[in-house]
Parts: C-alpha cells; sequence; structure tokens
C-alpha cells in the first residue's frame, strides 16, 4: 500500500465500498498488538458495516491509509478507533486525524474527547498525552486493561456566544 498525497486531506464519511479497506488497515495497523497483550484487539472485533452504516467511520486517503471511528455521546464525543495503516505511519496522517476529531466535538458542540487505550499499547499511551490527553483511570474491562483519557476542546467559534 502506497498512499498518495491526499492522505493528509480532511477525513470523509465512509461508505459500504469502504468496509473492506477499514477492515484492512485496522487489522493491519493493530495485529502487532494480538502477541504482545495476548488477545485480539477489540477493534479488530468490531462489526466495521455496521459502524460504516451507523455513519461512526471516517477515513482518509486514496487508497483509505487512516481511520477514525466517533461517538457522540450527550457530553463528549468518543473516539472508539483511531487506526494508519503502518506503510502510511510517520508522515503526519495520525495527527490530522486526531485533530480532526477535535475538530468534529466542537462542531457538534461537545466539550471534549474520550478514549481508551490498552495498557500495553505505551506507544498510543505517548501519542495520546503529547496531543494534550489526560489520564482519567485506569480499569479492567472485561479482558482488557484499558486507560481512560479525555480532553477538553471547548466550544466551536460558531457555537460560542457572541463577544461585546
Amino acid at each position: 500500500m502506497t498512499p498518495d498525497r491526499t492522505a493528509h486531506d480532511a477525513p470523509r464519511p465512509a461508505l459500504a465500498a469502504d468496509v473492506p479497506a477499514v477492515k484492512a488497515v485496522i487489522d493491519a495497523a493493530f495485529h502487532h498488538y494480538i502477541e504482545r497483550i495476548g488477545l485480539v484487539p477489540a477493534p479488530m472485533e468490531e462489526d466495521h458495516a455496521a459502524n460504516v452504516a451507523a455513519g461512526r467511520v471516517f477515513v482518509a486517503g486514496e487508497p483509505v491509509a487512516g481511520l477514525v471511528v466517533v461517538v457522540p455521546e450527550a457530553d463528549h464525543l468518543y473516539l472508539d478507533t483511531v487506526a494508519v495503516h503502518p506503510d502510511a505511519q510517520g508522515a503526519g496522517l495520525g495527527r490530522v486525524l486526531m485533530e480532526w476529531t477535535e475538530d468534529r466535538a466542537r462542531a457538534l458542540g461537545l466539550p471534549e474527547v474520550r478514549l481508551f487505550t490498552n495498557a500495553m499499547m505505551w506507544e498510543n499511551q505517548k501519542l495520546y498525552e503529547r496531543y494534550g490527553y489526560e489520564v482519567v483511570e485506569r480499569r479492567l474491562d472485561g479482558p482488557y486493561d484499558r486507560i481512560h483519557y479525555r480532553k477538553t476542546v471547548g466550544e466551536s467559534p460558531l457555537n460560542s456566544p457572541p463577544m461585546g
């Protein structure tokens, strides 16, 4: 897979035709964790077609090189998954996806983004902390040892009260 320059364009809603690419990117991005954590990472087990149909998946690149799965909640935007294909890592696409997620929360009038990662995925922990996410708690969710994060993103200027 060799993503082209469009990998840094704003994510677009995934279509049903994107489901195989969504699965391929998630599998490629998370497969190496299976041995480390001793379990298949939760994103690999998701029903990708259902998430796409529900409008939760946004993809970037042509071919798809990265994606986010987001779920608006009453008081936050839940970032379920962020994945960048290994061939596209290191080129800033992860940052684009994270910034887009924060912008999406603001556009929806939600004051924060929440997410979690497996405690054995230490690369992700460093990444989230570098992007300004704070640890809320660490807890076991079934067989998964997870660290929960949040980041306050404020309101969109479009939703803010007028100044003056």
